[in-house]
């Protein structure tokens, strides 16, 4: 680790204990995601940290989101946790023509953090390092104008930036119809730019292989050109977190 990265941990973990707040549960990958977040900037860096935690112990209490709690959002069998890609990331991939505006909006954010926690800690063994990312995919096949959630998306991204930074390592857009364009260029104005720079529109058959070349065949599922089959998240057992 360079010494102005080892300086900046030193100065967060500081600045966050001068807000109230305590950072020795969390070893330095997960307060380094925080400061990537914001460009090595110890004082915003540690701001965010604490937000993170108020925002957790408020609306994650148990530690974890229970199947329970997102019923309507998992009936759907609408989001796919498939097993890792060749640089060992997990892929999530979410199916937009199964896909509904929610009428129950508090039980949709739920429904963010249960796929966001699970999808990590799928690739997590034993004890979480801190800095594990994931691969979303976002197929829009077969979607209609009455599965369009603009406030939707904008809600999944934004609590990707703001609860789980540095999380995402790319994330693959497929069969996005003209007709979505439009949309997709309103919810980007709402999108951080070191994350929209991780999002890759597949168009064409180039990119397509270069998207099964990248996350790997045995992962990528039959109906994208792969080998594996779709898994939908709640049929996939996860073992809990150690530590």
């Amino acid at each position: 680790m360079e010494k102005s990265q080892e300086l900046a941990l030193t100065q967060m973990r500081k600045s966050v204990e001068k807000l109230g707040f305590s950072t020795e549960n969390y070893g330095d990958p997960t307060i380094m995601r925080f400061l990537i977040a914001r460009s090595m900037d110890a004082e915003k860096a540690s701001k965010m940290f604490v937000q993170w935690l108020k925002w957790r112990s408020s609306f994650v209490p148990n530690g974890f989101i229970a199947e329970s709690e997102v019923p309507d959002q998992l009936e759907a069998r609408k989001v796919f946790l498939q097993g890792l890609s060749k640089t060992g990331y997990p892929v999530l991939i979410v199916k937009g023509c199964k896909h509904y505006p929610p009428k129950d909006i508090l039980q949709f954010k739920k429904f963010v953090v249960y796929l966001l926690d699970k999808t990590i800690a799928s690739s997590v063994k034993g004890r979480e390092i801190g800095n594990e990312k994931l691969i979303g995919i976002l197929d829009f096949q077969q979607i209609t104008y009455k599965n369009v959630d603009a406030r939707g998306l904008i809600t999944g991204f934004q609590f990707l930036q703001a609860y789980f930074p540095e999380r995402l390592a790319k994330c693959y857009m497929l069969h996005m119809p003209r007709f979505f364009v439009s949309v997709w260029r309103m919810v980007s104005r709402f999108i951080e730019k070191a994350t929209l720079e991780k999002i890759v529109i597949v168009t064409n058959e180039d990119e397509k292989k270069s998207f099964i070349e990248e996350i790997g065949e045995e992962t990528v599922p039959v109906e994208y050109g792969g080998k594996a089959k779709l898994t939908a998240i709640q049929d996939v057992e996860v073992p809990p977190l150690e530590g």
